[in-house]
């Protein structure tokens, strides 16, 4: 399945969203909410069809589809993706991969033991190694390799160029321990995730100097450690090519050679039914199209799907008439487009023919899709607009959209910080509260958004815009003009009083007819003003019906100057709307009700920081104020004269249909609270760089990866943005560039924290604070559906759980002796 929307160098390397009851304010008791209580859930099972090693064949080749080739083999790099974990994770060792219920587990392939020896005065971790682990040039793997890559990973020489440092400069030195195959590391500082450090280990020869860290393991790995190692990569061919290691220890690879190999996410039909690929992720609409060969399966009966299949009989029939009728140009015409159908016909039947072959195994990814609220500016700067914007969304309803057509559980997740199943997972949603729409429109009204909002003129006319001020300065200057004419004339009327009689009378006779003129003019000139005004004001309250009209017209797609969207720039700097007294309060409320979501017996107790203007407003409208009658409001809000319209971006590519899909249903959800969006579709090459990172957008969707490391690996997601000298913002990973202070003390609290339940329970207080926070709602858990040869065993969909490379294979011996590139 393609990975648009997942932040590439992510996967592991960095983590590369109450009720008011007779006016008062109540929070909702929530069940399983002691500091002590831990959810019980359970991770959807991998689909790898498991088998014993002893029924599963030696020998053959099996071909594993990437979307493209790796940039790097060097996982610490940024520019690392998803082929470069897979790849990594068959030649290089990983102490502590993540299980079915995405905890970390000891590898007995490397590790006898690595366990906490000392905490004080420092914290101490002793690894003894594998005695028989050695890499592939036969040197033992030991205290130098450790060291090297200490050294190069701890920030501290910038030399090397490196994506995370996270963990490594908490070290403070490593040693040998008793013997060659014990390692002592000493913290300086103390860390809780100290199993996710030394993850691959790659040899001293590749970490021990900046040149072949940067380089030399770009494009080749020459000493491994792993049940397979690098025999070539053919960018030509779009393939890296691992075969089975001779001084692997452990269990013997099953297979002769594995093939990573390039096929595009639309081409991957056809390289199935083609024979070139044994495993990979597909879409909905390919698993749609497996299913539909094995159930039509050896029949011999016509396929009702396909091309032609919508035909109807009259169609047909008017298609045989034209083809074989008198007017030659029309026969003709008909004849090739029905010959042109009848290829397409026996090309799909073919496919679907060799579609039997696979079958399409199916779990949830480690991975959460969810919707990013952009807070830096505009109008979900303000967070009582952004907890509008999640408390319309019903996300019971997006997660059915997603996965319940797939026959997976449709679920919506309740945490940032773990996935159900996982230790430690908690539904902290409850922070936020449910879909309700009046509510939300009761957040929307008080943050100022009303009907009628878009006609107003903004209530300080200081802050009026540039055009305004030009009218304001000419309707001066013109009764300054007409008071010195009046003066003019009055002073020449005096003057000509002590004159002669008859030229009185002439005069008089002139001045008269020149008021009449005057006073005419000034009449035309009242009523081409009050023309105007009623115009603009027109045109003003007609916005919100025209923003829903551009919305209904279609989506804007990036490079159409012509459609709406083009905006102005945002601000290099974060504008936070300060919240009024009323929201003050709230704020108040809703950061005790994050404490007792999360089971902080502290949050009764408010900091100075929280009641801060600028810190986290309340989730409610303030007691008194009245949700909107209707249960949904026609076109946007408005408010000083602008409309409530939001940029929503989405990838345009084939590969993200579904996630285009539910961008529509939000739409359409907001759309009830009287919020309009902007659909703006971007290549799906770009979407991330130049729109999610850049801040280049108001609502987005992207996928975070799972990760056994929360306190390490949410920091940066979830860091409150520091400014920059020159003038911009720090934003780390934290794209939506909403957090807060208490949010960064509960990371920083829980990854010193050694006593792991107690780091757990800090991580579900940070957890029901970025909930309270509102800049970015977790949806569900993403699909992972893999297309797999039938007679392939021990690979699939593996959920959490890391690969075991060695046990991949065939059950079918003589599928073990085929060639890798057959025909079906």
């Amino acid at each position: 399945m393609s990975h648009v929307g997942v932040p590439r160098g992510t996967v592991r390397k960095r983590r590369s969203l109450a009720l008011l009851t007779a006016g008062v304010l109540t929070i909702p008791a929530l069940a399983g909410c002691s500091s002590d209580s831990e959810e019980t859930s359970r991770a959807v099972p991998q689909d790898i069809a498991p088998a014993a090693r002893d029924r599963v064949a030696d020998g053959s080749t099996v071909n594993w589809a990437v979307d493209a080739m790796p940039t790097t083999l060097n996982a610490f790099q940024a520019d690392a993706d998803s082929a470069t974990t897979k790849i990594t994770g068959a030649l290089l060792p990983t102490l502590f991969p993540m299980d079915a219920a995405g905890h970390p587990k000891l590898n007995p392939d490397y590790l006898e033991s690595a366990k906490i020896i000392e905490r004080e005065p420092k914290q101490v971790v002793l690894y003894k190694l594998n005695q028989q682990a050695v890499w592939s040039d036969g040197r033992e793997i030991g205290a130098p390799d450790f060291v090297a890559q200490w050294r190069a990973l701890s920030g501290k020489d910038s030399a090397f160029w490196t994506a995370r440092n996270a963990g490594y400069e908490r070290i403070e030195k490593i040693e040998r321990g008793s013997d060659d195959l014990q390692v002592r590391v000493t913290f300086a500082k103390p860390y809780a995730d100290w199993r996710s450090l030394f993850s691959p280990l790659y040899p001293k020869e590749i970490t021990g100097s900046p040149d072949t860290f940067n380089d030399g393991a770009r494009t080749a790995l020459k000493n491994t450690a792993g049940p397979f190692q690098l025999k070539g990569v053919d960018k030509a061919k779009g393939t890296v090519t691992l075969v089975r290691s001779p001084r692997w220890w452990g269990e013997k690879a099953k297979l002769d050679s594995l093939v990573f190999r390039v096929v595009a996410p639309k081409d991957r039909t056809k390289a199935l039914a083609d024979g070139t690929v044994h495993v990979t992720d597909i879409d909905a609409a390919t698993a749609n199209r497996i299913a539909l060969a094995l159930r039509d399966g050896s029949g011999g009966q016509p396929l009702t799907h396909g091309p032609g299949a919508d035909l109807t009989p009259a169609a047909a029939l008017r298609s045989w008439a034209l083809a074989h009728g008198s007017d030659e140009k029309q026969a003709e015409i008909a004849q090739a487009a029905r010959e042109a159908n009848r290829k397409a016909v026996v090309a799909y039947g073919a496919e679907q023919k060799a579609l039997r072959g696979y079958a399409v195994r199916k779990s949830l990814e480690p991975a959460y899709t969810q919707l990013a609220l952009n807070g830096e500016s505009g109008p979900l700067a303000d967070d009582r607009v952004r907890r509008a914007v999640a408390r319309a969304l019903d996300r019971q309803e997006l997660a059915e959209t997603v996965l319940k057509p797939l026959g997976l559980p449709a679920k919506p997740l309740g945490s940032h910080l773990a996935l159900a199943g996982q230790p430690g997972y908690k539904d902290g949603s409850g922070a936020l509260g449910d879909q309700n729409t009046k509510e939300a429109q009761a957040l929307l009204a008080d943050a100022g958004w009303t009907q009628g909002g878009a006609a107003e003129k903004p209530k300080d006319t200081k802050a009026g815009s540039e055009a305004e001020k030009k009218d304001a300065e000419k309707k001066d200057a013109e009764k300054k003009e007409g008071e010195e004419k009046a003066g003019t004339t009055e002073k020449a009327e005096k003057s000509e009083k002590a004159g002669k009689a008859d030229a009185d009378e002439k005069k008089t006779d002139k001045t008269e007819a020149e008021e009449e003129a005057e006073k005419e003019k000034a009449e035309e000139k009242a009523d081409k003003d009050a023309d105007e005004d009623a115009e603009k004001a027109d045109r003003a309250a007609a916005g919100s019906d025209e923003s829903a009209a551009s919305r209904a017209e279609g989506l804007y797609i990036v490079g159409q100057d012509d459609k709406p969207g083009a905006g102005p720039a945002r601000s290099a700097a974060t504008h936070v709307l300060a919240p009024s007294r009323d929201a003050a309060a709230q704020s108040i409320a809703l950061l005790r009700q994050a404490g007792a979501v999360s089971g902080d017996s502290a949050a009764a107790k408010v900091t100075a920081q929280d009641k801060q203007p600028g810190g986290a407003a309340g989730a409610y409208a303030p007691v008194g104020t009245a949700a909107p009658a209707p249960a949904s409001v026609k076109g946007p809000l408005g408010k000083d004269g602008k409309t409530l319209t939001l940029r929503f971006v989405l990838p345009s590519g084939p590969g993200s249909q579904s996630l285009r899909g539910v961008g529509d249903r939000i739409a359409a959800m907001l759309e009830k609270i009287g919020i309009g969006t902007e659909i703006t579709k971007v290549p799906d090459e770009s979407y991330f760089k130049d729109h999610i990172a850049s801040g280049d957008y108001d609502l987005a969707l992207y996928s975070w990866p799972a990760t056994a490391y929360p306190a390490t690996d949410g920091r940066p997601i979830y860091a409150k943005p520091e400014p920059a000298t020159d003038g911009s913002l720090l934003v780390e990973q934290n794209y939506t560039r909403v957090g807060t202070d208490h949010i960064d003390q509960l990371f920083d609290q829980a990854v010193a924290e050694l006593d792991e339940k107690a780091s757990r329970e800090l991580m579900k207080q940070a957890d029901a604070r970025i909930w309270a926070a509102a800049g970015s709602i977790p949806l569900f858990q993403r699909p992972q559906l893999v297309a797999v040869d039938k007679k392939l065993s021990n690979v699939g969909a593996f959920g959490f759980a890391a690969p075991r490379y060695q046990d991949i294979g065939f059950t079918d011996r003589q599928a073990a002796g085929s060639p890798a590139d057959r025909k079906k």
